[in-house]
């Protein structure tokens, strides 16, 4: 033990200052980290599910416009396209949405994506200020009644 000034200090003590600053520094960035996956990793989730039910009540909206030619000439009922695609994209702009609405591969469907961009809380510290989803959904047009027993 060495004295000093009227202290007795023990040798080797000085080297670990600042031990424990360094150590809560690194548990910070990895405890933000974890916040940031936590938080905005939910976020992209519901932007997920948001983006999802915007494209299915777009497509909806679009499947029920009917070829009323096609119906009167023979009595079926197919989509008709042009009709179909503009409501839902009419549906897709008033709504606050960006997304594209196609015919389906039959001629009584819709195919819409919808993309959604949120912006971040936690994960802009790092410089990721948005995160975007996209969901997807093919409506199809059905005509009559359906169930069981039918």
């Amino acid at each position: 033990m060495i004295q000093r000034r009227g202290m007795i200090q023990r040798r080797g003590a000085d080297a670990d200052r600042g031990s424990l600053t360094l150590m809560l520094a690194v548990m910070f960035v990895a405890l933000l980290a974890l916040a940031g996956v936590v938080i905005d990793g939910g976020a992209k989730l519901i932007a997920a599910e948001n983006a999802a039910a915007v494209a299915q009540e777009a497509a909806r909206a679009g499947v029920g416009l009917v070829n009323e030619a096609t119906a009167h000439e023979n009595g079926s009922f197919v989509v008709d396209e042009d009709q179909a695609i503009a409501a839902a994209d009419d549906y897709l702009s008033s709504a606050g949405y960006a997304g594209r609405a196609a015919a389906g591969p039959g001629t009584d469907e819709i195919q819409v994506t919808v993309t959604v961009s949120e912006p971040t809380t936690v994960l802009s510290i790092i410089g990721i200020d948005t995160i975007t989803a996209t969901g997807q959904a093919t409506a199809h047009l059905v005509s009559g009644v359906t169930g069981p027993g039918q």
